[in-house]
């Protein structure tokens, strides 16, 4: 099966020059790999004579460039750079630039007329597309300057058969424009691609880097190589770092010993640099993103606190139920993670999660203290929650069964909220783990003293009642004023 990113770029292959639409829409996550698919796509589209790669503007927050995060510096740009392949192109931008000099600083309204749809009225006989490719559009610092941009493209029409290709995070300001509104534009989200064709390609590029750095003698296995790829989990800057890290060895002792440490500690500080600054840089504009008051940071927190401590993965309606919050007031809070927390499509999908363990690490244990969360705080907000969501809605034949003398059958388990699934399974886990469980014991048999029998039926219908005896005899030994003894 040929590698993702080699799929990938096949496919945008494919789409300039047959699909007649607009533009395309990269999404990935931090660290899919999203800029070295742009940078190999652009080598490959200079390379083919049957189109015409008009021009690349590669944004930038590390550049130490302020051009390189300006949204209105991007289609000046691109102007420039096709300006220097087409003669007819640049006589017609020469034109317009003499009738208003500005227009390179004027507002990107003024920008799409002045340097591209006008200018490209040379170019409408081409029978070759030109093709523009612009990434990591995320890493802009103006939001708004973003969503004017990605308007005017989309809505620009000219006589020339001209193409946008976008990279970026999906990010709440890009995913909910007009990017994802219009059936001029296609989009692909790198993070639903297939698991395993995403490790095979990591373990490719692990293997090339290795076989590069070969010094006389063998420092490393095809197993070692396997399982790098398998602890990236799909993050391509985690398995670059990884190598960087490793090969930074001079000599092969020093490689292998590296490359052991990896394997044995994956949170090597040395490797975790690059991932923490990532890491640092999304939480610091989550949180002093334009109209976000306390309130939803702080709902954000808990939400975090929330995903990085629940022992099965929820749903953003069950995760809002049980913080008695609405799905919308969540996701809001939560949209604007999405480069490194997976929100399922739904809002009452599960898969709600961390894209990848070190994020979860680098929460718990390495970022600053204004923003390191501890997983007591989590433990403390789920217990809570799942006691109160077990108050408020356990109730008889919650499961909608039409007689109490057969078995319940799996299909009503439907009619259980995900919440309350959860609350019911998972209660006394959260309970435990705080130190101080003990405050809980009240708050324990105000819901099990008049709803013990509702637990129960919640537990059958879900097949667990095994477990739920586990629990009691668990319970009655840890918390002290339990059902049990009351």
């Amino acid at each position: 099966m040929p590698g993702t990113r080699l799929t990938v770029l096949s496919m945008f292959m494919e789409w300039v020059k047959i699909d007649p639409k607009r533009l395309f829409w990269l999404a990935g996550l931090a660290g899919t790999g999203k800029t070295s698919i742009a940078v190999t796509l652009c080598r490959d589209l200079h390379a083919d004579a049957t189109v015409v790669l008009g021009g690349a503007f590669f944004c930038s927050r590390t550049a130490n460039s302020i051009e390189r995060t300006d949204a209105r510096c991007i289609l000046p740009t691109l102007a420039a750079a096709l300006a220097e392949q087409s003669p007819g192109f640049a006589a017609e931008l020469a034109k317009e630039l003499k009738l208003d000099p500005r227009a390179p600083v004027k507002p990107i309204t003024v920008q799409i007329g002045c340097l591209i749809r006008r200018p490209l009225a040379a170019l409408a006989s081409s029978l070759r597309p030109i093709v523009f490719v612009i990434d990591a559009l995320d890493e802009c610092t103006d939001e708004i300057e973003v969503e004017k941009l990605l308007r005017a493209i989309t809505e620009l029409d000219c006589g020339a058969t001209i193409k946008f290709i976008l990279t970026s995070r999906p990010e709440t300001h890009i995913s909910s424009s007009f990017i994802s509104k219009s059936d001029r534009n296609d989009i692909l989200r790198l993070h639903t691609i297939d698991t395993a064709e995403v490790t095979g390609d990591i373990q490719r590029y692990i293997h090339t880097e290795f076989s590069q750095q070969q010094l006389g003698t063998t420092w490393y296995t095809d197993e070692n190589i396997k399982d790098l790829a398998t602890r990236a989990g799909g993050l391509f800057i985690f398995a670059s770092t990884i190598v960087r890290y490793v090969v930074k060895g001079m000599a092969a002792n020093a490689r292998r010993r590296r490359l052991q440490n990896v394997l044995l500690a994956v949170n090597t500080v040395a490797a975790t640099l690059p991932l923490d600054a990532m890491y640092g840089f999304v939480l610091t504009r989550a949180s002093s993103a334009v109209n976000v008051d306390p309130e939803e940071l702080d709902l954000t927190r808990q939400g975090l606190a929330c995903i990085l401590t629940a022992r099965m993965p929820l749903s953003v309606g069950a995760l809002a139920d049980l913080l008695g919050r609405e799905k919308d007031d969540l996701l809001g809070a939560l949209g604007r993670l999405q480069s490194v927390i997976h929100v399922p499509d739904q809002p009452d999908q599960p898969g709600l999660r961390t894209l990848h363990a070190s994020f979860g690490d680098y929460l718990l244990h390495r970022a600053a203290d204004d923003i390191r969360i501890s997983a007591s705080h989590g433990h403390n907000i789920l217990a809570a929650a799942c006691l109160d969501v077990m108050n408020r809605q356990l109730h008889i034949n919650i499961s909608q069964h039409r007689s109490s003398y057969k078995p319940n059958p799996s299909s009503k388990t439907g009619s259980i909220p995900l919440s309350v699934e959860y609350a019911c399974l998972q209660w006394i886990f959260h309970v435990i783990a705080r130190s101080d469980s003990w405050e809980f014991d009240g708050a324990v048999g105000a819901v099990f003293k008049p709803k013990f029998m509702f637990w129960l039926e919640v537990m059958s219908a879900l097949g667990r009642l095994r477990r739920a005896i586990a629990m009691l005899v668990f319970a009655a030994a840890t918390v002290r004023s339990f059902i049990l003894k009351a």
